[in-house]
């Protein structure tokens, strides 16, 4: 089902949901911002893969688009150029979406975009999508590290994970546009394991007032008015 305009907010976090692929995780996190990290292996060349990754239409996950339709997005590969979406004329004209911007583009190596995708962008925020190939015995390994840092609206903890799912969605589109997704070798399952056993339980979440209870926190603090003097 297509779906016109990005998630926001809760309704965002509580709908996102995908297929795993080899590797995920959020990397780190802090009040200041997060990184997340999504690993796959294919069987095409680093070639094949940088000849797919510049046709976004079709790999980007159109249930995450602003339009509703993957044929929508375009990719200018070089620096400078716009990862964007074309928002078809509804009567009032053609209008057009500035997903990303090309920061570094070295073919069959790397790619790396700025931009806050989705609902992100009505933040102020930086976002930097590093897209990494590199050839391996059987065809390539991908890596997609998205970093994001600045003042949000969102909790760190709620957000971080739903765009975690996010990125790894638009890699797995990748590699199911290039034959599928190779399963992790037996080094790389006990290698993620391991790395999951290494992290220390995070701390329960302190409860924070919403905007709700900061505004009736003021108005219990406003100061009553003085009766008037006859």
């Amino acid at each position: 089902m297509a779906i016109s305009g990005y998630f926001t907010g809760a309704a965002m976090i509580a709908a996102l949901a995908f297929a795993p692929v080899a590797t995920a995780k959020v990397v780190d996190q802090s009040e200041a911002g997060f990184t997340v990290a999504h690993t796959a292996q294919v069987t095409a060349t680093p070639a094949d893969v940088w000849k797919m990754l510049r046709m976004p239409q079709n790999w980007w996950s159109k249930e995450h688009s602003w339009s509703g339709d993957g044929a929508n997005f375009w990719l200018d590969s070089q620096a400078g150029g716009c990862f964007c979406e074309k928002l078809p004329d509804t009567g009032s004209g053609v209008g057009s979406v500035q997903h990303a911007r090309v920061l570094f583009s070295k073919p069959g190596q790397m790619l790396r975009l700025s931009g806050a995708f989705g609902p992100l962008q009505g933040e102020a925020l930086n976002g930097t999508l590093t897209i990494q190939i590199k050839a391996t015995p059987t065809g390539s390994a991908l890596r997609f590290d998205y970093v994001v840092g600045g003042y949000m609206r969102f909790k760190v903890a709620d957000i971080a994970p739903a765009v975690d799912k996010v990125i790894g969605e638009q890699l797995l589109g990748l590699a199911n546009a290039l034959g599928g997704a190779l399963p992790p070798t037996r080094d790389e399952k006990a290698a993620a394991e391991a790395a999951e056993r290494s992290v220390p339980e995070a701390p329960p979440a302190k409860e924070e007032p919403g905007l709700d209870a900061a505004v009736a926190d003021l108005v219990e603090a406003a100061p009553k008015a003085e009766p008037e003097s006859r």
